[in-house]
């Protein structure tokens, strides 16, 4: 019966990390968002897509408002968004975003990060041309046939089409053509999950479980990283 216990306990803090990490990630993101379109979310697509992106991970109103607030406050945290690129260990691509009041902390710490797991942190470019930059949107799923719903969409930038694990629809886009199937969802009342832009690999590379035991190893302390938002790789 302890051991039972001692693995809810444990189970239930790692939900409680993931949760708080995801809920500070979500904070940056609506403060960028506020001060790069003001704090209305009628008039500010990209606060907007915070909110809806909030509710999504179940963080509560009262905390995104208080987000809100504080990014218009006089003692607000000016966040630069950096990305980063290197090679985690056997060769696996990684690509790290990160919003920080501190690059020089970030850079010094994304770097330690790849040292220590056996890899190594690159130049601007080395790397992001293994991936394609792209809108994701995960929309309810209600029994649309995948088919009609790709005709209704193609002409709004609609890329890929498909279901994830818990089926949701999960549609793609190119960068340029976030914007307009974001408004064209909008427009044709699609109730949409969560949306963001992305890093998917052109191509994914398979490691045996003792190589990618290794490289997820980095990919997890990285994302710890108070400053990191999103880590993407090219591992299968």
């Amino acid at each position: 019966m302890g051991r039972i216990f001692e693995v809810r306990k444990a189970t239930m803090f790692a939900r409680w990390d993931r949760m708080a990490k995801q809920f500070t990630r979500i904070g940056k993101e609506i403060a960028i968002a506020v001060k790069q379109g003001g704090p209305e979310p009628e008039n500010n697509p990209a606060l907007r897509r915070c909110v809806q992106n909030a509710k999504a991970v179940n963080m509560p109103k009262d905390r995104v408002e208080a987000a809100i607030k504080r990014a218009m406050g006089k003692d607000k945290t000016d966040y630069h968004e950096e990305v980063y690129e290197g090679y985690a260990a056997h060769g696996i691509a990684v690509l790290v975003e990160t919003a920080t009041d501190n690059p020089t902390r970030t850079v010094a710490n994304v770097r330690m990060h790849f040292n220590r797991n056996g890899g190594s942190l690159g130049t601007s470019g080395s790397v992001s041309f293994m991936f394609n930059h792209m809108g994701e949107f995960k929309i309810k799923n209600t029994g649309q046939d995948l088919e009609e719903l790709e005709l209704d969409l193609i002409d709004y930038g609609l890329q890929e089409i498909g279901e994830d694990s818990e089926d949701n629809i999960i549609i793609r886009t190119p960068f340029n053509d976030f914007g307009n199937m974001s408004k064209a969802l909008e427009e044709k009342n699609i109730e949409v999950i969560s949306s963001e832009l992305s890093w998917i690999p052109a191509n994914t590379v398979e490691l045996s479980e003792e190589y990618a035991t290794e490289v997820l190893k980095m990919i997890d302390a990285l994302e710890q990283d108070e400053d990191v938002q999103k880590v993407y790789h090219n591992l299968k």
